[in-house]
């Protein structure tokens, strides 16, 4: 009989419930930072995954292109039964009987020239891999921009709904002692009823934002393709105000600069050079192609003089030749696509100047931005400042019964809004200074 001690198992079973729970509550608790977001969403993004897929097109292209340069090779073989007045394919003589036949061949034909048709689609396919490894990139920027900024909402939610606690908890303090001051007679009962309404109005902000904050967060998951809303958090680091040289540099040169890391003119640029390319290929088509050929064959019938093999051999065939094809009319057609295409090179000569001008614009825009949402946090701090004094000047006077309630509760309210004021402005800072940085070159997440 074997013995079981109850003690050891319902150890292990304890064990097994702390560890299991110890993983689920980490699993839950796990807090994402903005490089993990980052790394995740362009793994998972469903728009990335597609750009992906255009790429590997690309590669096909490539592939289909370097074959046009090869010869063709094609083998074809046919078995009938003839019944009734059929021609013998082996005597080319009327039979009026049942017979069976069977052919046979094999061709291979090379291009010799068709205007360079395929060196410039071979040169195309690979202008169109650069366009959508471009693409891609900037796919990439794109999501990585969108995170960041969703990411530092989140994080603003986040401070300001301590904000709001913290006044919350000031405001039921002062609560406690306003009706300890009134029950004591030193106060009109009147006095609390501000201070009551003040408290009900801040926790409505504090439902608020705490919805606000849940919404930032499914905004997160869904770009990241999270479905557990409810145990998605991120990190809580610290942001410090940037200290960034780029906004000392010029706008002439941050502007340079983007033209050579930002992937909106190097895509205009290459689709300006693919449209080049489709309107050499379409002119081709107004010279003559010139291709060489190869054949061989055999056929078989019922003979009662030959067996099958020796008439494969005996009746077979080669023929060896070029061929030269010269358009004279077609419609029009070869006039129509050179004068499709040379509309379609203007059109991309034109995206290609207002992605130029949009750059401009959005530079110098990025540029005004953080100058401007620098001097704005610059004048929340000082404006604070200023309230914290105001706040603690009235609530010595409203301690000491020189100042009433609704007074008082208006430098609360004023003091909140100037902290309020502040994570605005700097989150607004940090965001559009990174913005600044891309433009610059400075990647929004660095690979560390």
């Amino acid at each position: 009989m074997i013995k079981i001690n109850m003690k050891n198992v319902g150890f292990k079973i304890i064990f097994l419930f702390a560890l299991v729970f110890g993983f689920s509550s980490q699993a839950q608790t796990k807090k994402w930072t903005l490089k993990e977001c980052v790394d995740y969403a362009l793994k998972n993004n469903i728009s990335i995954k597609q750009s992906e897929l255009d790429l590997k097109i690309s590669d096909v292209e490539k592939m289909e292109a370097v074959g046009n340069f090869l010869p063709t090779l094609n083998g074809n073989a046919n078995f009938s039964v003839n019944t009734g007045a059929s021609i013998n394919p082996v005597t080319n003589q009327f039979q009026n009987e049942t017979f069976q036949s069977f052919s046979a061949g094999l061709n291979s034909s090379v291009n010799l020239f068709n205007g360079l048709v395929n060196w410039k689609t071979l040169q195309r396919s690979k202008l169109n891999k650069i366009a959508n490894s471009y693409r891609l990139d900037k796919m990439k920027d794109d999501i990585a921009l969108s995170i960041a900024n969703s990411y530092l909402q989140i994080l603003f939610n986040k401070e300001q709904l301590k904000v709001q606690k913290n006044q919350n908890s000031i405001t039921k303090e002062n609560i406690i002692r306003t009706q300890k001051l009134i029950d004591a007679g030193s106060l009109p009962a009147g006095d609390i009823y501000e201070l009551q309404a003040t408290d009900a109005t801040q926790q409505q902000q504090i439902i608020g934002t705490e919805n606000t904050l849940l919404i930032s967060k499914i905004a997160l998951c869904q770009t990241l393709l999270i479905e557990e809303y409810s145990t998605f958090d991120v990190s809580d680091v610290p942001v410090d105000v940037p200290v960034s040289s780029v906004i000392n540099e010029t706008q002439a040169s941050i502007l340079a600069k983007a033209k050579e890391s930002v992937k909106d003119i190097k895509i205009a640029t290459s689709n300006v050079e693919i449209a080049k390319k489709d309107l050499a290929i379409s002119k081709s088509s107004y010279l003559p192609t010139l291709s060489g050929f190869i054949g061989y064959n055999t056929r078989w019938s019922e003979n009662p003089f030959f067996n099958f093999i020796d008439q494969l051999s005996l009746f077979d065939g080669t023929a060896v030749g070029a061929q030269l094809n010269v358009p004279i009319f077609n419609g029009f057609a070869t006039k129509g696509r050179v004068k499709r295409a040379k509309i379609n090179q203007e059109r991309t000569e034109f995206q290609l100047k207002q992605a130029e001008l949009d750059l401009e614009r959005n530079v110098y825009q990025a540029y005004n931005d953080v100058v401007n949402a620098g001097k704005s946090f610059e004048a929340a701090q000082k404006s604070l400042e200023a309230r914290k004094q105001a706040f603690n000047f009235s609530k010595e006077r409203y301690n000491v019964g020189l100042m009433n309630a609704f007074d008082f509760s208006q430098s609360t309210i004023a003091l909140e809004n100037a902290q309020s004021e502040v994570l605005r402005t700097k989150y607004d800072y940090v965001f559009k200074t990174k913005v600044l940085e891309f433009y610059f070159g400075i990647p929004i997440i660095e690979n560390k």
